[in-house]
């Protein structure tokens, strides 16, 4: 990883289910594609899946939302709200995991 580069976040949950939860927030080099200096994921998902259950990410630079194979565009309306949705989104008995 890049000198410039700091993990802010990094937690992974695995539950018996076969399932995983992670959360990763990096602060990056502010530039055109991290405008914010932020680098996040939001992920949850079967382990070793090719798609998420559900997954928030910036990872290319372009807000994104994964649900299963599918892939939106979304606006950004901060970190802390993404981290609402995608954990509102969990099953109900891992929230209180996160």
């Amino acid at each position: 990883m890049s000198d410039d580069v700091t993990v802010l976040e990094d937690e992974i949950e695995a539950y018996a289910d076969g399932t995983v939860a992670r959360v990763r927030v990096l602060s990056v080099p502010t530039s055109d594609r991290f405008e914010d200096g932020i680098k996040y994921a939001y992920h949850y998902g079967e382990a070793g899946a090719d798609d998420p259950i559900i997954r928030f990410d910036n990872h290319h630079g372009v807000h994104e939302l994964h649900l299963g194979g599918e892939t939106f565009e979304i606006d950004y309306p901060g970190l802390a709200e993404i981290f609402r949705a995608w954990r509102a989104a969990l099953p109900e008995e891992k929230r209180n995991d996160w």
